[in-house]
């Protein structure tokens, strides 16, 4: 099972996962709407449906390359990222931030010089999460064809370093902290995210 393009966006409201309030998000940025993909992603069946149908947005986009591994940042790109492999047919592996906050691999991941790799994320809204995947398997040897996300908050304009397709694509309001409106009203800013605020 697939998912079409406009029933991403009712399956989050439907799980309650498109949050409105004031919300911190992973790039710093401000915002009155939030969506919260693992309230989705809890559910094998969604998870593996998106996966699935991101991973068919995906390939397109590669030409008449196979990736041979799948890439993702932890935490939010883990799961989305685990099904997008397992519907290419390639394994699959994540970056975590270092003590200085860099993007790295660990866990004993390694990469072939040249391995054909896609990086996979939940939620893109500047594209830096994503950017810093691409640039830390490149700098491990691999050839990164593609990125893919559930959802694009930029309107399609975040630029990663490669072609990317998303499920959905929304023109999500965001500001600096200096100029958000909601902290000039004093209303209380949430950071939901994986990354501490």
């Amino acid at each position: 099972m697939t998912l079409q393009d406009d029933a991403v966006l009712k399956l989050f409201q439907s799980l309650g996962a498109y949050l409105r309030g004031h919300f911190r998000l992973t790039s710093g940025l401000h915002s009155p709407e939030y969506l919260q993909c693992a309230l989705v992603l809890q559910y094998p069946e969604h998870a593996e449906a998106l996966g699935k149908t991101l991973a068919g947005k995906v390939l397109p986009l590669l030409g008449d390359r196979k990736p041979e591994l799948v890439a993702a940042p932890a935490l939010g790109g883990l799961m989305i990222g685990h099904e997008v492999a397992r519907a290419l047919g390639a394994r699959f592996i994540f970056t975590e931030r270092d003590s200085e906050a860099k993007m790295v691999l660990r866990r004993g991941f390694s990469i072939a010089p040249g391995e054909a790799a896609v990086v996979i994320e939940d939620v893109v809204t500047t594209g830096g999460s994503t950017r810093e995947v691409v640039q830390a398997l490149r700098a491990a040897g691999a050839e990164v064809l593609a990125a893919g996300s559930l959802i694009d908050r930029s309107g399609g304009a975040a630029s990663v370093g490669v072609t990317r397709a998303a499920l959905a694509t929304l023109k999500a309001v965001a500001w600096p902290p200096e100029d958000c409106p909601l902290c000039r009203e004093g209303l209380p800013v949430t950071k939901p995210g994986s990354r501490p605020a």
